[in-house]
């Protein structure tokens, strides 16, 4: 069992920090939040008063942070992860960023004699609090296998996916399929709605073919219901979008339907439902046929 530091107890990081409390690992976390910190303290973790302390004395320290800005400041602030974790640490970065970002952490990070692996996660809060999300991890093998205890705790599927950044290429591509689908399954609800058919019934109809989905099979009903309460905020795919397309240009590639889901959850986002779940793209799909409700 390690001794790890867990920056960042979100709608993510807190029940993935929990999961490691109860593996048996002896971790001390950090956040903003003093409720996120309560409940680690009640899951029976430590807490610390800044990123410096959190990570004194850690074998492993574990992040899962918004986005680029929060990852560099807590990663390479005078207080930081870089600053202060010990020669040989392993940093396993769960941030969805930038595969540029992630690259430099890995670098920087060596540099100091840290290990550092990013590892993006997939299965949103369900997954987390089920542990059994999904990892894709860049790094090297030697360092992922010694990460397997800490993924084996919060994930179900853990793969390394190439080096430093792969992870976040890989996980960009889920969040362009992610987004496609919540896009698709929103258009079909309001056409299946429209004509006057049972929607739920039609549903499990898709979730049981061809069109079968994690979408279709955990947001099916709370999307007929529409109950858009965050578990995944169109904020964050927004801001995840932005690294598909920029990965996609800086792969030489084109991704028109990438593009194309991108503006629908820009659109999502402008109308107002940032703090929503991305679920919330069937209000887009409303919006654009006058079915607003």
């Amino acid at each position: 069992m390690s001794t790890i530091g867990f920056i960042g107890l979100g709608i993510m990081g807190s029940p993935m920090a929990g999961h490691l409390v109860g593996a048996g690992h002896d971790v001390t976390g950090f956040d903003l939040s003093e409720d996120a910190l309560a409940r680690l303290r009640a899951a029976g973790g430590n807490t610390a008063g800044g990123v410096a302390e959190a990570v004194a004395g850690a074998e492993v320290v574990a992040t899962m942070l918004p986005a680029d800005p929060q990852v560099e400041a807590v990663m390479f602030g005078e207080d930081g992860v870089l600053a202060n974790a010990e020669p040989g640490v392993l940093v396993i970065d769960f941030s969805t960023i930038t595969p540029q970002t992630s690259r430099k952490v890995a670098r920087e990070g060596a540099a100091r004699g840290l290990r550092v692996l990013d590892a993006p996660v997939s299965g949103g809060e369900k997954g987390a609090v089920d542990a059994v999300l999904s990892i894709m991890v860049g790094g090297s093998r030697e360092d992922f296998d010694a990460a397997a205890p800490v993924f084996a705790a919060v994930g179900k599927t853990y793969e390394l996916v190439g080096p430093a950044g792969a992870g976040q290429v890989v996980k960009a591509a889920n969040q362009l399929v992610v987004g496609g689908t919540y896009a698709l399954v929103a258009e079909a609800i309001v056409l299946m709605e429209a004509a006057g058919v049972d929607a739920a019934a039609g549903l499990d109809v898709l979730a049981g073919g061809l069109a079968a989905s994690r979408v279709l099979d955990i947001k099916r009903a709370s999307m007929l219901a529409r109950d858009f309460r965050p578990g995944f905020r169109v904020d964050l795919h927004h801001k995840d979008m932005g690294i598909v397309l920029d990965a996609a240009r800086g792969a030489g590639v084109a991704v028109p339907m990438g593009a194309l889901v991108a503006q629908l959850i820009a659109s999502a986002r402008a109308q107002g439902h940032g703090g929503l779940d991305h679920s919330a793209l069937l209000k887009v799909a409303e919006n654009l046929s006058g079915r607003d409700r």
